[in-house]
């Protein structure tokens, strides 16, 4: 069974996932900054993970606008075939949005929202770490480029949506999961609750 997501919802996600790629995030939050300020700029002790962004995780000179180049939007509606085939080809985009391989293999401390994927003992033992709230449950994935999957060394006492931060080491490996594509994975060395700051 194909899940057929509404056009606008899509696009959403895929502007999101544009927004990453061409400019740095705002200060304040924001959908694709939704926790607020600027995480990579600090400098990294020696033996300590590096603070990174959601935006470090995309390359610079991928485009998912692309595909709607020269298009006018406004003339579709969801049942328009046109409208389906542009779905499939936006999904597809972000199915298998390019991640940055130079952070493969950096120790990393990120923050983002918890979307379980397997719990036991009333501990999540597998998530998907993403950027805003309620991506993958109340509204499309992101962009796989901008989806990890965590697999705790230790089971963690948190529910879908909490806001944690992860730190381990980051792989480019790509997960399909039934809540989406993660382009990164991380065997997370903690969980820890969010706290507003990298301390």
């Amino acid at each position: 069974m194909t899940l057929r997501l509404p056009l606008s919802f899509l696009l959403a996600v895929v502007i999101a996932g544009s927004a990453l790629a061409a400019e740095p995030s705002p200060s304040a939050t924001s959908p694709t900054n939704p926790l607020g300020g600027k995480a990579g700029s600090e400098k990294v002790a020696p033996g300590q993970p590096r603070v990174i962004s959601w935006e470090e995780l995309v390359p610079k000179d991928w485009d998912p606008m692309k595909e709607l180049k020269g298009m006018d939007l406004s003339k579709l509606d969801d049942s328009d075939p046109r409208a389906n085939e542009l779905l499939m080809k936006l999904q597809d985009v972000s199915n298998n949005a390019p991640t940055n391989t130079a952070m493969n293999g950096v120790e990393v401390k990120i923050p983002g929202f918890i979307v379980p994927l397997e719990e036991n003992k009333g501990e999540v033992t597998e998530f998907l770490l993403v950027p805003y709230f309620g991506a993958c449950i109340h509204t499309p994935p992101p962009p796989a480029n901008q989806i990890l999957h965590v697999r705790p060394k230790q089971g963690a006492k948190f529910r879908a949506m909490d806001t944690v931060w992860v730190t381990g080491k980051l792989q480019t490996l790509r997960n399909d999961s039934m809540m989406g594509v993660s382009g990164y994975h991380i065997t997370a060395d903690s969980v820890t609750k969010y706290t507003g700051g990298a301390k």
